[in-house]
């Protein structure tokens, strides 16, 4: 078996060797055994879980890629797979709610630029008066509230309502989604997105770079998955991990567990 020094596996990725030393430290490689004079050497396992762990991080971000390494190298599989299913998973919803928003603005775009016109300067409505330019009743806008769509000031003393120019483009934004039909929740959404991007026109542009960096990512794990699979390989499965079919199942078998 040919030995690797912490240089070897360190140089491949452009990484320092301190760098090795501590992802062995965090567990997100395998401890390496040393020499009578006490350095470290490793091995081609060690070099495959440290390319697992790098191509994990930008698919499934630095804790999560820890985790799954920890896993596998104490021989827990199930556990990193449910951990890389998670983030399959969370990849998934986020894919769901950018559709949502999507759609919703392709429902707001004939009317908003007629229907929202929000006042500048430091006009403020109290609860009663907003109801009334929007043509709904008190009661609607405290369920916005209550679903967390609106989030009015509470006055100090009085704890009445004062809602602003960002509250009216909020409100008016709700309406006409309630219109389209969408669902509360939904709305909260697409009104929290509306918020993080400073506006329509904005998160436009904000949805565009998201959508980039979902599929970066989906990529990322595609990569991830293979280098992670090269790794399992190489460990002894029979007795680390517990799956002896994982070979066959990686190599392909027939029903009758002849390899193809």
């Amino acid at each position: 078996m040919r030995h690797l020094r912490p240089v070897d596996l360190a140089r491949e990725h452009g990484i320092s060797t301190q760098a090795v030393r501590n992802y062995e430290k965090d567990g997100c490689v395998p401890p390496a055994d040393r020499t009578a004079s006490g350095y470290r050497t490793y091995t081609a396992s060690h070099a495959a879980a440290l390319r697992a762990y790098l191509a994990l991080i930008p698919a499934q971000g630095y804790a999560m890629s820890g985790q799954i390494m920890r896993a596998l190298n104490t021989g827990r599989i199930d556990a990193a797979l449910t951990a890389i299913d998670r983030g399959h998973a969370q990849l998934l919803r986020d894919r769901g709610t950018l559709d949502a928003v999507e759609e919703a603005l392709q429902d707001l775009a004939p009317a908003e630029g007629a229907a929202l016109q929000p006042p500048t300067g430091g006009v403020a409505f109290s609860i009663g008066e907003l109801a009334r330019r929007l043509g709904v009743t008190p009661a609607t806008l405290r369920n916005w509230e209550q679903a967390g769509i609106l989030t009015p000031r509470r006055e100090p003393v009085s704890g009445r309502r004062s809602y602003g120019p960002d509250d009216l483009r909020d409100a008016e934004l709700t309406l006409l989604l309630r219109r389209g039909g969408h669902g509360l929740d939904h709305i909260r959404t697409i009104i929290e997105q509306i918020r993080t991007a400073g506006g329509t026109q904005a998160l436009y542009a904000a949805l565009h770079d998201w959508r980039q960096g979902l599929t970066t990512r989906g990529l990322a794990m595609l990569s991830a998955s293979v280098l992670v699979a090269r790794y399992v390989e190489l460990l002894d499965v029979g007795t680390k991990v517990g799956t002896k079919d994982f070979r066959k199942a990686r190599r392909g078998t027939d029903a009758s567990g002849t390899e193809s």
